[in-house]
């Protein structure tokens, strides 16, 4: 997942969201200007986003970077990832890389001879940890055993299976491509691969959706003791053909219902709610999607990917790759646009994912990852603290219950003016 903060999607997959490039082009030589250091600073940690565009068909609901395709020109696409980063080299600057996930489009469409030959490429030019999360997403129609386990033997170590629904009505209404019964053997061919950590992506809040069928949905989910669940609810997003056609949608009552019988159920089962719509087992969270929420850099590569990077001296970039698979081919200008952000955005993109996060954020954190004062924070602090909407302890802030069912209305106050 990677996050364009544009208009960061409710599971923040992405993380994965890879909204519209904008700007003029890219800044002729980013890299070197950022390399270059005035001060030394404690930068963030580094995790690496890969986006793979193509998809089967495009789902009704979906505004992410996809693109539907017959034929994936696998091959030359790889190379053109690795000549991306190699383009991006300074960017990294040499940096431990703790994360790298792929997402899409539907990367599992890919081989696991390229997957292979992109990892084998991303380790040759950059420094990964010794302990990398290496996510990959996966969509239960184009899951194979085989394909599965050659997916970790190329060194993927997590799976995120694109599930939405096991419900076939649902999974229908949802314009999927896989059904009921693919669902489940998708979960049970990541498994038998000897995946110890999966996620599994589950929607609620769909078309004709009561607070039983949802409740029944997240139990068949919860029954394959995954590792990780992403249960998010089904919003309507510009652009989609849902947009266009919306569909009926359970009411605002029903919709909290099942929001809370559902956080109750996880919790009986051990999964621990630790973002807005993430729950793992201990020890599980996704920790690529950590560092995205908790402000760290992350290098992108791919049609549409957005990345993030702090430079020595405290500045921080943000940067866009051309968008249109077949322009990205090309190879004439990987990046579509770069800037540097003003205090004002850093200040509300910090807030933007910090507050995501169950346990908020620090003060003092505050302060090392943006490079601002957190006196500038108390004035709207104070104020939505007054309202319900946040509380604080001390250093620490976090949203109240109440404060991440209306977390758009809390962010906003802090959105440039």
């Amino acid at each position: 997942m990677c996050p364009n903060t544009t208009a960061v999607r409710r599971n923040c997959l992405p993380g994965r969201k890879t909204g519209s490039a904008t700007g003029p082009g890219p800044a002729p030589c980013y890299c070197r200007r950022w390399a270059a250091a005035a001060e030394p600073v404690q930068l963030p940690p580094l995790s690496l986003y890969i986006h793979l565009p193509w998809c089967e068909r495009k789902c009704p609901y979906c505004d992410f970077n996809s693109h539907e395709a017959t034929h994936i020109p696998e091959g030359d696409y790889v190379q053109a990832l690795l000549d991306d980063l190699r383009r991006d080299q300074d960017l990294a600057a040499d940096r431990e890389v703790q994360t790298l996930f792929i997402g899409g489009g539907t990367p599992s469409l890919f081989s696991a001879q390229a997957i292979d030959r992109l990892l084998q490429g991303v380790a040759q030019q950059l420094n990964l940890a010794v302990t990398l999360e290496a996510t990959m997403e996966a969509n239960p129609g184009s899951a194979e055993a085989s394909k599965f386990l050659g997916f970790r033997q190329a060194g993927i170590n997590r799976l995120s299976l694109g599930i939405q629904s096991f419900q076939e009505d649902k999974l229908q209404a949802l314009g999927r491509v896989h059904d009921a019964g693919q669902a489940r053997a998708a979960v049970e061919c990541a498994q038998a691969a000897g995946f110890d950590s999966v996620n599994l992506d589950l929607m609620h809040g769909l078309p004709g959706q009561g607070v039983e069928d949802a409740l029944a949905d997240l139990q068949t989910a919860v029954d394959f003791q995954p590792a990780h669940l992403s249960w998010y609810q089904l919003t309507i997003e510009p652009n989609t053909v849902f947009n266009k056609r919306p569909p009926i949608l359970p009411v605002e009552d029903t919709l909290a219902d099942i929001q809370d019988a559902g956080e109750q159920l996880l919790a009986d089962e051990g999964y621990r709610q630790y973002e807005v719509s993430a729950y793992s087992r201990p020890t599980m969270q996704c920790r690529h999607n950590l560092n995205y929420w908790s402000f760290g850099d992350y290098l992108a590569i791919g049609a549409g990917a957005h990345g993030k990077i702090t430079g020595a001296d405290g500045r921080i970039l943000r940067y866009a790759k051309t968008r249109t698979p077949g322009d990205y081919l090309t190879g004439e200008n990987y990046t579509a646009s770069s800037r540097e952000l003003g205090r004002p955005e850093v200040m509300s993109e910090f807030m933007l994912f910090a507050l995501r996060l169950n346990e908020g954020f620090s003060l003092p954190g505050f302060e090392r990852a943006t490079g601002l004062q957190a006196r500038h924070l108390q004035p709207t602090l104070g104020a939505l603290c007054e309202r319900g909407l946040l509380e604080q302890e001390g250093d620490n802030v976090r949203a109240t219950i109440l404060g991440r069912r209306f977390l758009d209305t809390v962010i906003a106050e802090f959105l440039p003016a």
